[in-house]
């Protein structure tokens, strides 16, 4: 029996063996994705950053139905981008407008919890109508509170979305590529005194869309199933240390694709595992955070693909060094899908930053940098990218706000197979509308 196969037993054990169930990880999702923080020792609440702060007087009032709150937006973003393409040649500017409608819904109940949302992305290109595009996405989830220290989390959402033209899946391409993303999770948690147990199962199943003009995307169909299983033991109120396994299975839809379609098209059905250990953490009013350290690797069924194997890491830490700023630290080495002919998958490694200071109650400053390596597996390939933003939000009133920002990407690829090396600069201004 394969590794990864024990370690999908072994979740699945886990789960159904505890009483119920609720978020795996004690810091909001830097390890997975946590909808609740734990109680008692495993409670990181005890700082708000910047972000998270209320602000009264500038909050939208929403709607009262029943026993929910309904909270409508609407955003409105005009941007300049200097290279629309990603190239490194012939590069063409645009003036983008971007319309995102959207509604919510969050319930008022003392105990358990149900959300759901709908969200409308329209993107219009001012000179390239070729790249206008509509995204969609609905979705909902829910917690039941069994117990103080026990819950059960599910969700489930459905979108329509377009890979930005800077992914490397995107080069060469016509039209902005396209496709449907189904997915759904059951999580679970309890605790006991010092030991918290928890486990979440995720399913994701995605359907590239034909268009006109792009190579077919039908061999990137594929569905992706993780398990994880994790226990925390709190070494005092505000630490806790633990160990996280997570098996995955990724199948892809087509095994055996007609040849005159893909010709090129090779099996890259695999199985992983993960193991990180760690420690989860809120110091005084000071630092919090969680870092996992551990190994990753992924065993591919065709036997023309080395399996991939490292090191594996997951964190974030968020800095208060006064209550009127915030400062995220982030980083993350995962193994990722590599949508290029050749190509079994890629070694994602991926480290961030990002200040939030409130200038004012209404007016919140923003600046954020962040470092990427992609390193193809399969095919002679090196992605580097560099990011850099700023941004400044102003809140008018409690149903209107303005924000304008700056973003910076650099790619540098290097290899036989490598792809474009370029820059790209975007300039937007966006208006809030809520209620």
């Amino acid at each position: 029996m394969k590794a990864d196969k024990r370690v999908l037993i072994a979740g699945a054990a886990i789960l159904l063996a505890m009483p119920s169930a609720s978020a795996a990880q004690s810091l909001r999702g830097s390890l997975g994705g946590a909808e609740d923080a734990g109680a008692g020792n495993f409670r990181r609440d005890r700082n708000i950053s910047v972000r998270q702060r209320p602000h009264p007087g500038y909050e939208a009032v929403g709607l009262r139905t029943g026993a929910f709150m309904i909270w409508p937006k609407v955003t409105a973003t005009a941007e300049r981008n200097d290279n629309i393409f990603a190239t490194a040649t012939n590069k063409q500017d645009d003036t983008i407008f971007h319309i995102v409608p959207e509604v919510s819904a969050q319930s008022t109940w003392s105990r358990h919890a149900l959300n759901a949302y709908a969200r409308a992305m329209v993107h219009r290109f001012a000179d390239f109508s070729s790249e206008d595009t509509e995204d969609y996405s609905v979705g909902a989830n829910g917690r039941i509170d069994v117990l103080r220290t026990t819950q059960i989390n599910a969700g489930a959402d459905w979108s329509r979305l377009t890979e930005p033209r800077t992914t490397a899946t995107s080069e060469g391409q016509a039209r902005p590529v396209q496709y449907e993303l189904t997915s759904a999770y059951l999580s679970g948690a309890r605790e006991f005194n010092r030991l918290r147990l928890s486990s979440r199962l995720d399913a994701r199943h995605f359907t590239y869309l034909s268009r006109v003009g792009n190579t077919p995307q039908d061999d990137r169909d594929r569905t992706v199933t993780s398990l994880s299983g994790r226990a925390d033991y709190a070494v005092s109120p505000d630490t806790a240390l633990f160990v996280q396994v997570t098996g995955n299975k990724r199948a892809y839809r087509l095994n055996n694709p007609p040849a005159a379609a893909f010709p090129n098209f090779v099996n890259r059905d695999s199985d992983g595992v993960e193991v990180l250990a760690g420690a989860n953490f809120e110091v005084s009013a000071l630092v919090r955070g969680e870092v996992g350290l551990g190994y990753l690797s992924q065993s591919f069924d065709n036997p023309a693909f080395d399996d991939v194997n490292g090191f594996g890491a997951r964190g974030q830490l968020e800095w208060f060094p006064t209550q009127l700023v915030t400062l995220t630290l982030n980083g993350s080495r995962t193994v990722e899908d590599a949508g290029i002919v050749g190509s079994s998958s890629y070694l994602s490694s991926n480290v961030g930053g990002q200040v939030d200071y409130e200038l004012m109650r209404n007016v919140i400053l923003t600046g954020r940098a962040g470092w990427g390596e992609d390193d193809y597996k399969g095919i002679d390939r090196n992605d580097k990218r560099t990011t850099a933003g700023v941004s400044a939000t102003y809140l008018m009133n409690r149903s209107v706000g303005v924000t304008l920002s700056y973003d910076y990407f650099k790619q540098k690829s290097n290899g036989a197979d490598g792809g474009n090396d370029f820059k790209v600069n975007r300039i937007g201004a966006t208006l809030t509308l809520q209620y």
